[in-house]
C-alpha cells in the first residue's frame, strides 16, 4: 500500500504544479480595459475605467476577473481599488481559484492578509480538489501564509476530494524540512485534529513515521496522533 501511495503522491505533485494558470505572455499581450491595467498596476487607468461604468468582474477567456490578474500580479494597490469597487472577492476562475488561494500559493502573507481584509473567505472552497487556500498553503510549507489563514479562522480539519487534510498535505507532500515541520507545528498548535486518517486509514503519524521525518512525527505524535 505504501509503494503505491508513494506513486500517486508524485502523480499528484505532477498534476498539481500545473493546477493554477496564471495569464500566459500571450494572454497579457492581447489584454484590455481592467485587465490590462491590473496585470500592469496602471491605478490611474483602472480608475478612469471605473469610473466610466467598466464591468469589475468582467472574465477574460480563462474566466479570470481583473481581481485574478492582479493577485497573478501580486498588484496590492490595483486589488484594493478592485475590491473598494465592488469586486467579488470570492469569485472562483476557471480552475476553481479564488484570490486568495493565488495568494496563498504565490507564498505571498501580506497580499493574504489583504485579501482577507477585502472579504475573501477563508473557508472558500476551491481548486478541482475541492480544497482550500490552506490546504494549498500546507501542501507548499508555506508556513506564514498558513498562520495568517488560522488566525481568520480557516478551517483547521476540511478534507479535500482526496481524502487529506492540511495537516496530511503538509506531511504527505511535503519534504520533511523546516518549512514543512514549522507548517505541521502552526496546524497542530491551533488544533488540528492528528486523528484524521486518509482513505487509505493512514494517519499524520503514520505517514511521517513511513517517510522518515523525524521531527514532524514527534511533534504530531506529542498533539496526541496514533
Amino acid at each position: 500500500m505504501f509503494r503505491l501511495t508513494i506513486g500517486f503522491v508524485g502523480f499528484w505533485l505532477g498534476v498539481s504544479a500545473m493546477a493554477q494558470d496564471a495569464p500566459s505572455a500571450q494572454q497579457i499581450a492581447v489584454y484590455q480595459g481592467l485587465h490590462r491595467a491590473a496585470h500592469s498596476g496602471d491605478l490611474v487607468t483602472l480608475q478612469a475605467l471605473l469610473t466610466d461604468g467598466a464591468d469589475v468582474d468582467e472574465r477574460d477567456p480563462a474566466g479570470r476577473t481583473p481581481a485574478h490578474v492582479a493577485a497573478f500580479a501580486s498588484n496590492d494597490a490595483v486589488l484594493k481599488t478592485l475590491a473598494e469597487a465592488g469586486a467579488d472577492m470570492n469569485a472562483l476562475e476557471q480552475g476553481s481559484y479564488d484570490v486568495l488561494t493565488i495568494a496563498a500559493v504565490a507564498n505571498d502573507p501580506e497580499l493574504v492578509s489583504l485579501a482577507l481584509e477585502l472579504g475573501n473567505r477563508a473557508d472558500l472552497v476551491t481548486s478541482r480538489y475541492d480544497g482550500t487556500a490552506l490546504i494549498a498553503a500546507a501542501h507548499l510549507g508555506h508556513a506564514e501564509v498558513v498562520r495568517r489563514l488560522i488566525a481568520r479562522g480557516a478551517p483547521l480539519d476540511h478534507v479535500n476530494n482526496l481524502g487529506w487534510t492540511a495537516l496530511i498535505e503538509a506531511v504527505v507532500l511535503g519534504d520533511g524540512g523546516p518549512d514543512h515541520l514549522a507548517t505541521v507545528e502552526a496546524l497542530l498548535d491551533a488544533g488540528a485534529d492528528p486523528g484524521i486518517a486518509d482513505r487509505d486509514g493512514v494517519t499524520p503519524l503514520q505517514h511521517a513515521q513511513q517517510r522518515g521525518y523525524d521531527d514532524m512525527a514527534k511533534a504530531i505524535a506529542t498533539a496526541g496522533g496514533r
